[in-house]
């Protein structure tokens, strides 16, 4: 195995996590801030989510997935390991690989939610810090051994805030693409 390999299949510690977790939250908040109103609810084609529209998806789906991972912890811990064990690395590009597409199930669509963006981002800094103070509160070893599934097939609590973190990563991509489309509002 060549140290790029072994580096791929590293295990990410509980402070890698911690800080992902951080770099991702700050990405997001970068990646919309200051824009208009016009520049949040512009489309690039009509069946196509808004930056306001992809906001209300992370800040839902980042509250979601903490509530359901701190639920892991009341279940029974596990010596088996998650799946994606050691390939948190391969987690990550999985999901915030743009170039495959899912559909989203109705319950993670956008609704209206929140009436602004600055309600979204509140929402989803109060949900991030939950979850990275969960993160920061909870052993490495509990993290480890509290399993749930995901649609990347099962994950223990370590990987499913990365899986969260990385969503968030995802969809502010999606955010930074609609802003280099030629037709984004000016301002």
């Amino acid at each position: 195995m060549t140290k790029a390999q072994e580096a791929q299949n590293k295990p990410q510690t509980k402070e890698e996590l911690q800080n992902y977790m951080q770099q991702t939250c700050q990405n997001f908040v970068n990646s919309v801030k200051g824009l208009s109103e016009a520049q949040l609810k512009f489309k690039p084609v009509p069946d196509r989510w808004s930056v306001m529209e992809v906001s209300e998806h992370i800040a839902f789906s980042e509250d979601f997935a903490g509530r359901g991972t701190m639920k892991m912890m009341s279940a029974p811990a596990s010596d088996k390991k998650a799946e994606m064990h050691g390939q948190e690395d391969k987690l990550v590009a999985g999901i915030t690989d743009r170039s495959h597409k899912f559909q989203v199930p109705d319950a993670f669509k956008p609704t209206g939610r929140w009436s602004t963006q600055a309600d979204i981002l509140k929402a989803f800094n109060a949900s991030r810090d939950k979850n990275v103070d969960f993160v920061k509160n909870t052993s490495e070893a509990d993290l480890r051994s509290r399993m749930g599934q995901s649609p990347l097939g099962e994950l223990d609590a370590h990987g499913w805030m990365l899986f969260m973190a990385g969503h968030s990563a995802r969809h502010t991509k999606q955010i930074e693409e609609m802003k280099a489309d030629p037709n984004f509002p000016k301002s």
